[in-house]
Formats: structure tokens, sequence, C-alpha cells
């Protein structure tokens, strides 16, 4: 067994909790005479394997879900939806705000539509590895984005980062003029995909749990997605080569887990500082399976016989100056503060 493996194993060593319906508790143990609530938590990674494997993503989900329900004596429970199972990936921010999901592990990136700035949660170019990425949660720009989402209907409980790799067919993705005429890919984000179009590539939007069919019946040539997504959706089975973010990442996508400021107002004190607790407890584990999810995945491709390379400094560097002159130039120009926001991304870890 391996150490990753161990690791998660341990994380998640409670069954899932029980579903219950919103209801009032009129007694109970340690949540007294508290309202009992339900938590609808929908996300749209792949369930947690019986032996406790799975996705980082999902497994702070389920972890999450039972440190709640026990800690409160099940005042608390929350109901867990993977696999877009409740409500589709990319609907799941709109779900929130009308109060048909409580909670998420959601892409902020994927609610661009509706929340403009949340592009800066997956800008290209930004970050290169996760030390940078982990110093938003103790920066200016992770108080601005917390601010933004609060101020949209969503509060954060634990960051979530995920690096961002390219999976291909046919020969490797490093830098820029790697992009082969006529190829269509996949961005991850409106700002990702306006770099690759920039590089020379066709686009097709879609959301993760949707790449491994888009690749299998030709509807791409190659994605730009995170290490998590490569191996959870098995897209080992349908690229020849993949660049690892080990030593840089062409992206950072954040993937929090969130709650609704409805859901959030109807906890009490003491149910929100249980939450909260249990929150900033994860939050370490959070990071640290983001990059082990990331030495996984470069292990799994291998073995499948995928070719695997890496994104020098040099490469990132040359998508780097191709975002600050697409990407980056248009969302200062179109979000309110948006230069703001790059300059304190820039700052962030000072």
């Amino acid at each position: 067994m391996t150490p990753t493996l161990t690791l998660r194993r341990a994380l998640v060593c409670l069954p899932l909790v029980s579903l219950l319906a919103l209801t009032a508790c009129g007694s109970g143990g340690g949540g007294g005479a508290e309202d009992a609530v339900t938590l609808r938590l929908s996300h749209q990674w792949p369930d947690v394997g019986v032996d406790g494997d799975g996705d980082h993503r999902a497994l702070i989900a389920q972890r999450f879900a039972e440190e709640v329900s026990e800690r409160s004596d099940g005042s608390i429970e929350v109901q867990v939806y993977p696999n877009a199972s409740l409500v589709k990936a990319t609907e799941q921010y709109s779900a929130m705000t009308n109060g048909s999901v409580d909670a998420s592990v959601f892409p902020l990136s994927y609610a661009a539509g509706h929340v403009p700035a949340f592009d800066i949660t997956l800008m290209p170019g930004l970050i290169r590895n996760h030390e940078q990425a982990e110093a938003w949660g103790t920066s200016t720009i992770g108080e601005s984005v917390e601010e933004i989402t609060e101020e949209h209907g969503v509060k954060i409980l634990i960051w979530m980062w995920g690096s961002g790799i390219f999976a291909t067919k046919g020969d490797p993705i490093v830098t820029p003029d790697d992009i082969r005429p006529g190829m269509v890919m996949r961005g991850a984000g409106g700002a990702t995909e306006e770099v690759l179009e920039a590089a020379g590539a066709g686009i097709t939007s879609l959301p993760s749990n949707e790449i491994y069919s888009a690749l299998q019946t030709g509807v791409l040539d190659g994605v730009s997605t995170s290490p998590s997504s490569t191996i959870s959706f098995n897209l080992q089975e349908q690229i020849d080569s993949y660049t690892a973010s080990t030593e840089n990442s062409f992206w950072f996508i954040a993937n929090p887990l969130i709650i609704s400021n409805e859901s959030w107002d109807k906890l009490s004190p003491e149910q929100q500082d249980i939450v909260q607790s249990v929150s900033e407890e994860l939050q370490p584990e959070a990071y640290a399976m983001a990059s082990e999810d990331e030495t996984e995945a470069t292990a799994v491709l291998k073995e499948s016989g995928v070719e695997v390379v890496e994104m020098d400094d040099a490469a990132f560097e040359q998508w780097q100056e191709l975002s600050k002159e697409t990407a980056w130039k248009s969302f200062a120009e179109r979000v309110e503060d948006g230069q703001r926001l790059l300059d304190e991304a820039q700052s962030a870890g000072d």
C-alpha cells in the first residue's frame, strides 16, 4: 500500500453520514434542543471508494461531513452528493444561491459568468506552484476573494487548489508553440481558453466530468485539467502524453468547499463554531492531499504507458507572457477592480 493511500484511508475511516430530512429536534445529546439541520453538499468528483481511496476533493467533502456530524452529536447532518448526482457540475453555484444546494466543493471559475471576478481564481500564468497557491489563504488576495464570494451569496470554508496540466492525444504540449494547427482543446475556464485560443487551439468548453467521453469520441484532441481529475476520471485511457505540473503549472484553480450564506445563517452560533473548527482543522490536509494527487497522477500516467514530460521555467514564462497579453489584460479591463486583484495575487506571500 502506498503512503498516499494509507493516509487517505486513515482520513476516511467512518461510514457515510445518515441522510436526514430538515427537521426540528426537541431533545438530544450534545446538540441539546437546537434545531437539527441537514446540509446538502454537492460536487462533481467521483465518490470515495469503499477502501477510502479517491480524489482529494471528494475525500475532504466526506471527512467534513463525518466530522461535523460527530462533533455536533448529529445536530448537523451533511448529505454528500458526489459525481454531479444532484446538480450538474456547472450549475452548482446557481443551485446554492437559489437554495436547492447548501454546500459544494466548487471551482469558482465555473461561476465567472455570474461573477466575472471569480476568473482570478483560475488565471493562467499567475500561480506556478503550491506554495504560491497556499499563500492566498493568509494574503490580501485571499481576503478579497472571500469578500467577493460573500457578497455573492457563498462563504469559503476550506481553500482547495489544483494545479493545471496538459493531457493530449499525440505529442505533448509544453510551450505555446506546441499547439498544433486545428487542435481542439478544453481549457478549464474562460481565461485559460482565451490563452489557448491565442496559441492557436480551437476551444470546446465542458466540465471535468465530461472530458473522458469528449476525448473518447474525438470531440477533443487535448485538455488542460488538474492531476486529480486526470486520474479520477481515468484519462490515462484516452491520452498519449501528459505535461506534469511538478516543476511549474500552467495554472492553478481554486476548488474551495463553500456554503451558501443562507445555509450558514440557518446554523446556530454553536453550530457555526463547529463547522468553522472542522474547516480550519481540515485546511492543512486539503493542501497536502492536492500535492499528493499530483505525485500519484504522474506515477499512474507513467505506469499506463503515457509519455510524461515537465514544464521548465522557460516554458512557464512563455505561457505567463502570453497570459499577460491576453487573459490578464482583458480581466483588468472588463472586471471591476480587476487590476487590483491581479496585483494582490502577484504579491501573495510577500
